[in-house]
């Protein structure tokens, strides 16, 4: 690979969204209404979490799609907030870098 393709495959992973600090990976398991959803985290977690306000009306979140969950400071283990939604481009991309690994 010559420098120009490296810094061009950087630039790819430096736009694509990826989690940060505490957040976690997750797979849509279920919608319970309300803008609530019920996500496999990948730390092994179930969590119900919640589609902030600004996402809600502009982000469709079905099941099965990949996520990115931030557990609350409180009941870490249990709720979540869902950050980001990737489209299936994106997870076929990941999963070529070897980033996420479907189960």
């Amino acid at each position: 690979m010559t420098d120009e393709e490296e810094l061009s495959l950087e630039e790819k992973i430096a736009r694509l969204r990826l989690p940060k600090g505490n957040e976690v990976f997750g797979i849509v398991e279920k919608t319970l209404g309300s803008n609530h959803l019920k996500v496999r985290c990948k730390d092994g977690n179930i969590r119900t979490c919640r589609i902030p306000g600004k996402m809600r009306k502009r982000v469709w979140i079905r099941e099965d799609d990949l996520v990115i969950v931030e557990p609350w400071k409180v009941q870490s283990d249990e709720r979540g907030d869902i950050v980001h939604r990737y489209t299936r481009t994106q997870v076929r991309w990941l999963s070529k870098k070897g980033l996420w690994k479907e189960a």
